[in-house]
Formats: C-alpha cells, structure tokens, sequence
C-alpha cells in the first residue's frame, strides 16, 4: 500500500496547508478519499495520473472535504474521460453535483456513478478480486464516515525447482499458487504446502476523519495496518471537542491504543497551532508509533 497526503489542515485552504485529500494505492486500485478544494492541482503536483482514478470516497459534506469535486469532475471532462467514475459519499452529493454539472450545461462524456450512503452501521461499499472496502461510521455535526480498505489474501508463492523436481506440469502453477493440491505427470497427489510459501502478508488502512472521539469504532477498525485520525487540537483547546465534534492527538492516540492498530498517522491539524511536532508529542504518551501527516507526503507500508 502507498499513501500520498495532497492536504491534511481543517477549515480553509492556505498556500501552504491543504484541506482534506489523499490517495491510497494498493493492487492496482488508486483510490481518491476525500476531495478538499485544490485537489486536482495536488494532484498534477504529485504526479498522480487522473486516468488512474476509477473511485472516489467522500467522508461528509462539509467544504473542506468535498468542493474540489466538480472542478475535478470538469476537468476529467475537459481531458475527454471516457473512464466511467464511481463516487462514493452521503446522500445529497448526487444533487449538489449533477445541479452544478447542470446549471453549467457540463454533463460528462462519461458515467458518473453515484453510492449514495445512509446507514449508520459499517457497511460494505466496494470489493473486487483483491480489496474490499467498508464504512466506518463517525461521530460529526453532520453524517459522516471513514472508511477502512483491507486487501484480500495473496496468492501463495511457487517453489518452482520443487514442483519440476516432483514433475509437476506448468499448466498447474496457477492452481498451486491459488492454494490448491494437484497431481503430478505420474498420477501422485502434491500437497501444496510441499512446493508452495506465503505470499505477501495483506495489509489494512483506515481513515477516520472528520469525528469526535467515539469507541464505537474500535471493534471496525481492530489490529488495521495504520489508522490516519484527525486530530485537530492540542490538549490547551480540548474543551473544543464537543462543540465542533473534532478529537485532540491524546484521543486519536487512545484510540490507536484500545484498537491495537500497529501504527497511528494524525492528521486534520487546526491552522492555529504553528507547528506539528506538538500534535506528535502529546500521541506519543499514549501510543509508541506515531506518525505525522503533511501536505506532499507519502508513505509506503
């Protein structure tokens, strides 16, 4: 899995403090989670193909993580997409979109395709061959989910020189790698743990931003690879909390801790603080691996 930050900051953008977007690449999948405003320019910043992006998770319907949308949407347009696009998000993005595509007279060359979500339980929204992915729901001033992203199983790994020496023929290297036992050009029965090893170990991700801090989520989120929690105070504005819904990094932290998640990236940093490093040293007291999100940076796990 790799992980590209394009902007972590809450409220408004800034040149150098980006709302809420990142991209997460695992098994051929480049997935879009949230859409703050600028997004595409990040985008185009990093790198980051746009053809490439065939699903995109909306958390809420708060600005800072959705109005870089329909510009996006425009300018796949304007590139001559022909990709159909799903969007995943609560229910009205539809209609706040289709009514600006609209207005506009800028409907698509390709299909927008809308899940529109509404449950308040963990729900299961996307799954291909190799990833699978579920609602986390949250705990906000307004409907929201995170989202948690977990790879399926690999294929096991071939000992080819073992399967040659036991005349295993070629035509069954896919079954043994899919798990199975075969028979060999003498009629034997070859168990598949004799010339196959684990493949890769599956990895998990979960993002959980924008919300209070709310437990209810810990049995979803339990033993995930890494955990991205907003944590938009400090501990000096924590009685900020119940007012906005938001969590301090002590929060975020304890969740990491309760959840057993191996490590912890914070991130949806209030602007009125003027560096990060506090955000990692109140973490910390709670919870050992912890990691800070920035705009334009990237981590592989």
């Amino acid at each position: 899995m790799k992980l590209s930050i394009l902007g972590c900051y809450s409220a408004t953008p800034r040149i150098i403090a980006h709302t809420t977007s990142q991209v997460l690449e695992t098994r051929g999948n480049l997935f879009l989670i949230d859409c703050g405003e600028g997004t595409q320019v990040e985008l185009r910043r990093h790198k980051i193909k746009f053809n490439q992006i065939k699903h995109v998770f909306i958390s809420h319907l708060h600005g800072d993580h959705y109005f870089g949308l329909v510009g996006l949407i425009s300018t796949f347009r304007l590139l001559t997409r022909e990709t159909d696009l799903h969007i995943y998000g609560p229910k009205g993005l539809k209609e706040l979109i289709t009514l600006q595509m609209k207005l506009a007279d800028s409907w698509t060359n390709f299909k927008l395709i809308f899940h529109e979500l509404t449950s308040k339980s963990s729900e299961l929204i996307f799954e291909d061959e190799k990833v699978t992915v579920h609602t986390i729901p949250l705990d906000h001033r307004i409907y929201t989910n995170g989202f948690l992203f977990k790879e399926k199983p690999f294929e096991r790994k071939l000992h080819v020189s073992k399967a040659e020496d036991l005349n295993i023929d070629k035509a069954y290297y896919r079954k043994l790698k899919q798990g199975d036992d075969v028979v060999n050009e003498q009629g034997h029965v070859i168990s598949n743990e004799s010339v196959t090893y684990k493949g890769n170990q599956p990895k998990s991700y979960a993002f959980c931003s924008d919300t209070a801090y709310k437990e209810a989520i810990i049995p979803i989120i339990k033993g995930v690879d890494v955990l991205y929690h907003e944590s938009t105070f400090l501990e000096s504005h924590a009685n900020l909390c119940a007012k906005t819904k938001h969590s301090t990094a002590k929060q975020a932290a304890t969740i990491a801790l309760k959840a057993n998640v191996k490590q912890l990236i914070l991130g949806h940093y209030s602007t009125r603080y003027g560096g990060l490093e506090g955000f990692k040293t109140e973490a910390s007291t709670i919870f050992k691996d912890v990691l800070l999100a920035d705009d334009g940076k990237v981590f592989e796990f």
